[in-house]
């Protein structure tokens, strides 16, 4: 099975990594986790400080050494915005044999219902939600399985500010990754975060 793990990735964080890693344990031994940088996400447009492509090389380096984790690039291709149902049509297309599951977080899972197309994700994909610290995942008819991972309170938005100021992201991202965004410049003063 190969569990989709989308999201904007803006950077990759060690909070990314952990869940990815509980969930790659909790699906089994055969799981795989294949992490899929949004293109443009519908409810972010405006958020992402660094361009897709980038996105997508921070967690090839991020990623690097774990053979159970993989980088999708998938809706790079696709038109934007990135929509959930697109992706995994063109997934389907592409790997008709592969079993798939979309893993989403508590929050997310909540909100599907209103998602495009909500009601074809179940015939594409097993969906995960993964429950963070005893939040629970909503049962809405479309959630197949709920796994527990732990709860790292760390996000994306708090390290583009703390770029932004200068201040350090070390334990915070890979040390690649924080080589990467000091090497290109990204969430500096000035640039969008």
């Amino acid at each position: 099975m190969d569990a989709l793990f989308g999201g904007s990735f803006d950077p990759v964080h060690l909070g990314h990594l952990i869940v990815a890693e509980a969930a790659a344990e909790a699906l089994g031994a055969d799981a795989r986790v294949r992490f899929v940088p949004a293109r443009e996400q519908p409810f972010k447009r405006a958020a992402h400080g660094a361009s897709p492509e980038q996105r997508a090389e921070m967690l090839d380096l991020a990623v690097r050494g774990n053979a159970r984790f993989a980088v999708e690039r998938i809706e790079l291709h696709l038109p934007a915005p990135s929509y959930t149902v697109q992706t995994l049509r063109a997934l389907r297309a592409r790997e008709p044999e592969t079993r798939f599951a979309l893993l989403v977080g508590a929050d997310a899972a909540r909100e599907i219902p209103t998602w495009r197309e909500a009601g074809e994700l179940s015939r594409l994909a097993g969906v995960v939600a993964f429950a963070r610290g005893g939040v629970a995942a909503p049962g809405n008819g479309i959630v197949d399985r709920v796994i527990e991972v732990p709860a790292v309170a760390i996000s994306a938005t708090e390290i583009r500010a703390r770029v932004a100021l200068g201040r350090s992201i070390r334990y915070l991202v890979p040390d690649a990754v924080g080589d990467y965004i000091a090497r290109h410049g990204l969430y500096r003063q000035g640039v969008p975060c």
